[in-house]
């Protein structure tokens, strides 16, 4: 996991909410000390040892979990989801699934409201089926294009099946 860790003071863009934006959020390792400021994403590992200290920073934090990760762990390791601001779940290949059940789970079974973002090896054309499943922000990999990834979102105008973005199938919108 120490590839998907950044400097603090390298700044990037994402994919957030269908936009390109810069990504605030500082990536730390497990010995990297807290910032004075700033939103940060930590282990769950770290998270859970820190909890109170994380908790109390205004900016809000977020941790890092694998895709295999069961939601279970997550809520065990921090007694709720409540204080997390992001989940980043890393995607080690793009050929591997098990991100998309967490990400439906945590939305729908766990009631997570805050931001879901894939890391890793992200791929601009599974952007679409990922915000289906309840992700809102893609590290899109570092050789793959962001606009690309943009226009993978609105790949399709109309949906007829429920899922984490909208819940209800298309007989029901109507």
């Amino acid at each position: 996991m120490a590839d998907l860790l950044r400097h603090p003071s390298i700044r990037h863009d994402i994919i957030r909410d269908g936009r390109i934006v810069d990504d605030d959020t500082i990536v730390l390792a497990d010995d990297q000390p807290l910032p004075e400021s700033g939103r940060v994403l930590v282990s769950l590992e770290r998270a859970a040892r820190e909890r109170e200290v994380l908790v109390a920073r205004p900016a809000g934090f977020g941790v890092r979990v694998p895709g295999e990760t069961e939601p279970e762990a997550i809520v065990e390791a921090l007694g709720s989801l409540e204080p997390l601001a992001v989940i980043a779940i890393v995607v080690p290949k793009s050929t591997d699934g098990r991100h998309f059940s967490l990400a439906r789970l945590l939305r729908e079974r766990f009631g997570f409201r805050g931001e879901l973002r894939a890391v890793g090896d992200v791929l601009p054309d599974q952007l679409y089926f990922m915000h289906r499943c309840g992700y809102s922000a893609f590290e899109v990999r570092a050789d793959k294009s962001l606009a690309t990834g943009l226009r993978a979102l609105a790949a399709f105008s109309v949906t007829y099946q429920a899922a984490a973005d909208d819940p209800r199938p298309l007989w029901r919108r109507r």
